[in-house]
């Protein structure tokens, strides 16, 4: 189980002090959204779905290490304080079933409103056949990959040290088409052993994939996220501090929304985790 501590240190990373939760009534944690991890109008997403998972990881009845992640954006958590509420619906031998939820009032004195809805699935693993499918693309090493410094004025992408291989944003916005597939060498800013929130949020690193199909900055936005998570905790351990290629890519767009799946692998090739993701966007 992930410890995700309650109070923070001075010297602590900006992830853990994002992380942070005060319990309190039972299932329910109290949280403070950061400006270390601010994008345009509210917390990155990424930290979002981390601090939802990471509530579960704090609960005293969790049951093994997340299998899934669905997180349903309804609306941007504003600056301030949230309560998190992780409730465990169903559990069975293997696995476990959750339902979580941030709350916050819209403005000092009203009454808290539903922000961010989501569902978790624990599950024990078991040593058992495996296989893997999707293997680690033959792409330079990290070393060989220079590293881009912040491409917009927002702080969250101060918090990732981001080395692309391939799918840059367009140099110019000038509406012509190109493939949406990107490939690039992450990990947190300043290194951080990678742990179960950390994969999460990086799952939801990439820029609207709609930017990259159409050379056009159009407004565009995440509505849901699933991440699921092949990595146990010794994978997770075993990769350290180390990089790990993201690559993602879209499927379809269609009247507004389309969808991307992305793949996160470790430097060694292994696949610790997948996700698939729905995204509003406005021509």
């Amino acid at each position: 189980m992930t410890d995700i501590n309650t109070t923070t240190r001075d010297d602590a990373h900006p992830l853990d002090e994002a992380l942070a939760l005060q319990p309190g009534a039972p299932g329910h944690y109290s949280g403070r959204s950061t400006p270390a991890y601010w994008n345009m109008v509210g917390p990155f997403g990424g930290v979002t779905a981390a601090t939802l998972l990471a509530a579960v990881l704090r609960h005293p009845q969790v049951l093994g290490e997340p299998l899934s992640l669905t997180v349903n954006y309804a609306a941007a958590i504003g600056e301030g304080d949230f309560t998190v509420q992780a409730v465990p619906v169903r559990t069975n031998r293997s696995t476990q079933h959750w339902t979580v939820s941030v709350l916050q009032p819209p403005a000092p004195g009203a009454e808290p409103q539903v922000t961010t809805t989501a569902t978790v699935v624990t599950a024990v693993r078991r040593e058992t056949w495996s296989a893997a499918d999707m293997a680690l693309p033959a792409v330079p090493a990290p070393a060989r990959c220079p590293q881009v410094g912040p491409l917009f004025p927002v702080q969250w992408l101060r918090r990732y040290e981001m080395r692309p291989v391939g799918g840059a944003l367009p140099p110019e916005w000038d509406g012509r088409e190109a493939d949406s597939l990107s490939q690039l060498w992450m990990r947190d800013a300043p290194a951080r052993p990678l742990d179960f929130p950390a994969l999460a949020a990086m799952a939801d690193i990439f820029f609207p994939r709609v930017w990259l199909r159409r050379a056009r900055q159009v407004p565009a936005g995440t509505v849901s996220i699933t991440v699921y998570f092949h990595a146990g905790a010794p994978l997770l351990a075993a990769t350290g501090t180390g990089y790990v290629l993201g690559q993602a890519r879209a499927q379809e767009f269609r009247n507004g929304f389309f969808d991307q799946t992305a793949q996160l692998w470790n430097e060694a090739g292994a696949l610790l985790a997948t996700s698939h993701q729905i995204v509003y966007y406005k021509e």
